[in-house]
């Protein structure tokens, strides 16, 4: 597939598109990702100062306080307050662009959920605004990762070697970025189509696709407890959704003396035939039917609702 390859390092003078060298940062390692897709095949070059000389047709990004530099005063923020990184320059300028290369029918809307969805956290990170997760372990991003291609303490990996690596791992996760951007898109329009002519409070879904943010999003959402689509694994799964996508407690959940059981326990339990599993946290369960998964969907709602009426 062209653009799956190395990129070619290169002398300034013989370069596409230059940025800086020294330690890399997920802005200019995204960056360059994208613009070898954009453009096919360019030659890099990473250096330490941009030569005066340069010929005009040269990109140069994340260093010259150019177009593409966003290391100077005047440098351009979004409406939300995020400054953008030269990916973020490099993507607004020429977004589109590559969409319609990609003959992608939604571009506009591709464009703004690539930017919300990806680039932004790039961006944000690198003029350092870092997500704020409490936890009590380390959480990486993905700039995060890409500083692990930065020459280790001890060991003799080159530079602009290490660069071309980290490009070639930005290239896949940006192209399957965008093709799961692409399919959340089309998933969206099929999802708000069910929500608004199914009544509630049980939401079923000819087959999986990504539901949970347009639910929560659309009015129409509100009246849904569960969702029931075809597993994966076979059968059916039937899931809880959330009050909000902020508040991320279930509206229902699957009752107690359900949770974590064996399947012929389950099955027992529940009075039901094909159920073969409940979460132990009780906002899962599934079953070899869609007959079942719908009856075991009623049923939580029933039982809950009962508990709700009796305090």
């Amino acid at each position: 597939m062209r653009g799956s390859t190395m990129i070619k390092m290169v002398r300034e003078e013989e370069a596409d598109a230059i940025t800086h060298c020294g330690t890399m940062h997920a802005d200019e390692v995204f960056a360059t990702a994208f613009l070898e897709l954009y453009y096919g095949e360019i030659k890099v070059a990473r250096v330490k100062e941009v030569d005066k000389n340069l010929k005009k047709e040269t990109l140069v990004y994340d260093i010259g306080r150019g177009k593409y530099d966003h290391h100077q005063e005047n440098a351009e923020v979004r409406e939300n307050g995020i400054k953008y990184s030269s990916f973020g320059l490099l993507w607004k300028d020429f977004g589109i662009k590559y969409l319609e290369k990609l003959k992608i029918k939604e571009k506009e809307e591709v464009f703004l959920a690539l930017d919300q969805d990806f680039v932004m956290m790039i961006d944000a990170i690198d003029n350092g605004i870092f997500p704020k997760i409490e936890a009590s372990y380390k959480v990486k991003t993905v700039s995060d990762v890409i500083k692990l291609f930065n020459p280790s303490f001890g060991t003799n990996e080159k530079e602009n070697d290490q660069f071309a690596l980290a490009v070639s791992v930005a290239k896949t996760i940006w192209k399957r970025e965008i093709r799961q951007v692409v399919g959340k898109i089309k998933a969206k329009h099929l999802v708000l189509k069910e929500i608004k002519e199914q009544k509630g409070p049980i939401l079923f879904l000819k087959e999986y696709m990504p539901y949970e943010q347009t639910l929560l999003e659309s009015s129409f959402g509100e009246k849904f407890l569960l969702v029931v689509f075809p597993s994966n694994r076979g059968g059916y799964s039937v899931q809880c959704i959330p009050i909000s996508t902020e508040i991320k407690e279930d509206r229902i959940l699957f009752p107690e003396e359900w949770a974590g059981l064996d399947q012929k326990a389950l099955q027992e339990v529940s009075k039901t035939k094909t159920i073969r599993f409940c979460h132990r946290n009780r906002f899962i369960a599934c079953c070899d039917t869609k007959e079942d998964a719908i009856a075991i969907a009623k049923k939580a709602i029933e039982i809950a609702e009962e508990k709700e009426k009796n305090g």
